[in-house]
């Protein structure tokens, strides 16, 4: 049996519109966790690569720079991924005047 063809779909082009935000909602928590949670991993990536430069490669102060933030920065991670959600920003206010009537429907 002979398979038809089928039409192709167009494909979607990579780059992406920018999508504007029109309302004060905030983010889902969902979103909001694996956000904080990215930085944190980051931030712990950084605190073993600065431990590991300074028990390797680095010598004098250096050492005790690198010691220093790979200390400092645990303490960092967790106050920043445990300081909640962002802050909800106010949206404007709507132009709306007072003095604006309301069209009449009789059409006079």
């Amino acid at each position: 049996m002979a398979r038809i063809p089928q039409p192709s779909r167009p494909r979607r082009v990579a780059a992406r519109e920018p999508v504007y935000q029109i309302t004060g909602a905030r983010r889902g928590v969902r979103d909001d966790v694996d956000g904080r949670t990215r930085r944190y991993l980051i931030s712990m990536g950084i605190r073993t690569v600065c431990f590991i430069l300074a028990v390797v490669v680095a010598d004098g102060w250096l050492r005790w720079v690198l010691i220093g933030a790979a200390v400092a920065l645990p303490y960092l991670s967790v106050v920043f991924a445990n300081g909640g959600r962002e802050r909800v920003v106010d949206l404007p206010e709507s132009d709306l005047a007072d003095d604006r009537k309301a069209i009449d429907r009789s059409g006079a």
